[in-house]
């Protein structure tokens, strides 16, 4: 098995897409997470800062999505294809209400009136929220394990069984962590009268995050034991969730100092560090059979040939510097406080 720096092909490629991913959490999280607030705020003019706060960053935060699939496609094709045949309907979902909160965003303020403006309002925040819950969805299923049959085929039963509890709690932890991510990042974009209502929200968010976090990773430790094996095994390992557990602990310390910068890059790095966590926690799995073991997705058994995975890291080598410039280029383009002008949303 060929390999680089002493990884071998499929490991680095599962590296790659776990770093995509991680990068699509963090940048749409926070936007997600600032539709998630948007009907807390009752007047116009904040609705319109906090949707020209996300305006020009949003459509290419998505861009680490389209990424991310393509990568997972290309390097995974059994993965892909399993994944997306046992969750349908999450996927789908997730597909029409980020059209939604698209469309939302772009025709809100294309008529003035009250009920068209209220109208796309709801449909922004709404399906900002979905969006969040239905990431925490799949990703609690993908945690947990779904049950897959010989050549890797789902045999699921009910259409709703990816609601099972499990996944609901995974789904409010990541609704909360986006909308805390979110506050935060509007905290920076701010000021006025808005921002005093986001010192309080945030305040919220925070509070929502932990309490719900606490629930779940207690049920996970309880009820979930495959996934603190690892951790168990080599205590070594457990400096990952303690590095997790101290940057959450820093978001609300830098928030209730009035330190947002560093807040919001303790939240990127809390997110970070607990996608780390699942890496660890399911490697080299992929997705978990739970009718047997000799049935779950590997990196190995769902690995596109070795010549393709070495060609698409090339490709990676080069397009990846890309993405990054063009991220770092549009954020410092459009840095500091929002200000309304005749361009705005």
């Amino acid at each position: 098995m060929e390999t680089f720096l002493g990884i071998d092909y499929p490991t680095l490629w599962f590296l790659v897409v776990g770093g995509l991913f991680s990068g699509y959490a963090i940048l749409d999280g926070f936007d997600f997470g600032a539709g998630a607030w948007h009907l807390f705020f009752k007047k116009e003019e904040s609705r319109r800062i906090a949707l020209n706060a996300v305006g020009p960053v949003w459509d290419g935060n998505e861009v680490w999505l389209v990424i991310g699939g393509g990568a997972l496609f290309a390097g995974f094709p059994v993965m892909y294809a399993s994944m997306f045949s046992a969750m349908y309907i999450p996927f789908i979902l997730f597909l029409l209400f980020i059209i939604l909160r698209a469309v939302s965003i772009e025709f809100r303020s294309k008529e003035e009136m009250l009920w068209w403006r209220k109208m796309w309002d709801i449909s922004y925040s709404v399906s900002s929220i979905m969006l969040a819950f239905l990431l925490g969805v799949v990703l609690g299923n993908v945690l947990q394990g779904i049950p897959l049959g010989e050549n890797f085929e789902y045999q699921g039963g009910p259409l709703l069984e990816f609601l099972n509890p499990y996944a609901i709690m995974v789904g409010l932890t990541t609704l909360a962590l986006f909308m805390t991510h979110g506050a935060i990042y509007l905290l920076m974009k701010t000021e006025g009268r808005l921002f005093a209502k986001l010192t309080i929200l945030v305040k919220r968010g925070i509070i929502f995050f932990v309490v719900i976090f606490g629930i779940t990773t207690i049920y996970t430790l309880i009820y979930i034991p495959h996934l603190s094996d690892t951790f168990r095994e080599d205590p070594v390992m457990f400096a990952v969730p303690l590095a997790t557990f101290l940057c959450i602990a820093n978001v609300p310390r830098l928030a209730m100092k009035h330190r947002y910068k560093l807040a919001f890059l303790f939240s990127a790095l809390s997110m970070s560090f607990m996608l780390m966590l699942i890496a660890i926690e399911l490697y080299p799995v992929l997705l978990i059979s739970t009718i047997d073991p000799q049935y779950s997705i590997t990196v190995y058994n769902a690995a596109s040939s070795e010549k393709s995975l070495g060609i698409m890291l090339n490709i990676v080598a080069i397009g990846a510097p890309l993405v990054l410039a063009y991220t770092v280029f549009v954020y410092s383009t459009f840095k500091g406080k929002v200000k309304m002008d005749e361009t705005s949303y």
